[in-house]
């Protein structure tokens, strides 16, 4: 089974699953949620050709209505025999001034589904959306056209972070071609959501990437000594491929920080990033343990000497990357105190 499939089947069986828990959930309380699931992306970028798919599988035939609604018409069509297969009834709102809760709402009286989806329109400001109060959003996947993707990256990036910023899963799509650019794409949406998984798609489906090659230090050193871009990426290339630092040596200038209820124990090096303009600041940092964490104070600029874990952390919901540091000494304050993924 290929993977691109396998994960396609997770988003679709997740929606039957979140269906089944938000409507036990409803009862316990007394309400009625809505499940909302949302795909997606700037015109062409295949968010029809994903909710066809999704709505084609064997295990998509469940009870009751599926509304769809489509906020912009590309040039796929949906295929008639799919829709009355999956109970799913299609409702155009090209608009944005009409996409409101109070009309979400007159489309819920009317139609009564069990779960909605949304194809929503790229140019649409997403910050701008609302849902009524008793629609939950289940899960949101952003497609995105990767022969094209420089291009919004460059001109409307703000749009786009919107779009990234809450999906789960991200898909570029039409990757024929451009394998040297994929790791760059990565580092873009992962620098606005870390948290999402990201695949890469060709006409042959899922595409296995390997990115090490491009990593700016050389992983087969003992000690890898991260520049201000080296520890951008080390941070991100961490969350989905930690087994390449287990038991490594890193070197990098961090300011520290000092949760609350840290009790000394650890601290978080990291540094402030700008993911996507100068109003959407992150601090990117991981845990580190560390003896003599009393003698630093919150702010402090330090250059951390630590090896790579991966164990269980509370804040992580899981297991994840955690620092054991071996020397934090003071450190200057670098000329760019802010990491820039822009």
């Amino acid at each position: 089974m290929k993977i691109k499939i396998f994960n396609r089947e997770i988003c679709v069986c997740a929606l039957l699953a979140t269906n089944s828990i938000c409507a036990k959930s409803s009862a316990e309380m007394g309400l009625t949620m809505k499940p909302v699931f949302i795909i997606n992306g700037f015109l062409e970028s295949g968010k029809t050709e994903f909710i066809l798919f999704t709505l084609s599988q064997p295990y998509f035939q469940i009870r009751g209505t599926t509304l769809l609604i489509l906020c912009e018409e590309g040039e796929t069509e949906y295929d008639e025999e799919i829709l009355k297969k999956s109970h799913t009834i299609v409702e155009v709102v090209d608009e944005e001034s009409q996409m409101v809760p109070a009309k979400l709402i007159e489309l819920d009286k009317r139609y009564k589904p069990e779960r909605v989806i949304i194809e929503y329109n790229g140019m649409w400001n997403f910050k701008n959306f609302k849902l009524p109060w008793h629609w939950q959003l289940e899960q949101q996947i952003t497609t995105i056209d990767a022969s094209t993707f420089q291009n919004y990256y460059t001109n409307m990036r703000s749009l786009l972070a919107e779009m990234l910023r809450k999906s789960e899963l991200i898909i570029f799509n039409r990757c024929d071609g451009m394998m040297e650019q994929l790791s760059s794409f990565k580092r873009n949406v992962k620098a606005v959501n870390p948290q999402a998984e990201v695949i890469f798609e060709d006409k042959n489906g899922e595409i296995n990437q390997i990115f090490e090659e491009d990593l700016p230090y050389d992983l087969s050193s003992d000690m890898l000594k991260l520049d201000d871009y080296g520890y951008g990426i080390f941070y991100l290339d961490a969350m989905d491929n930690l087994n390449r630092y287990l038991g490594k040596t890193i070197q990098f200038k961090a300011m520290v920080l000092k949760p609350e209820g840290s009790h000394d124990e650890y601290f978080v090096p990291g540094r402030m990033a700008m993911t996507c303009c100068a109003d959407d600041m992150a601090f990117l940092g991981y845990a580190c343990k560390y003896e003599k964490c009393s003698e630093l104070s919150n702010k402090d600029w330090v250059e951390v000497t630590a090896t790579v874990h991966n164990e269980f952390w509370k804040d992580y919901n899981g297991e994840g990357p955690v620092l054991h540091g071996i020397c934090v000494v003071p450190a200057k304050k670098p000329k760019n105190e802010i990491l820039n993924f822009m």
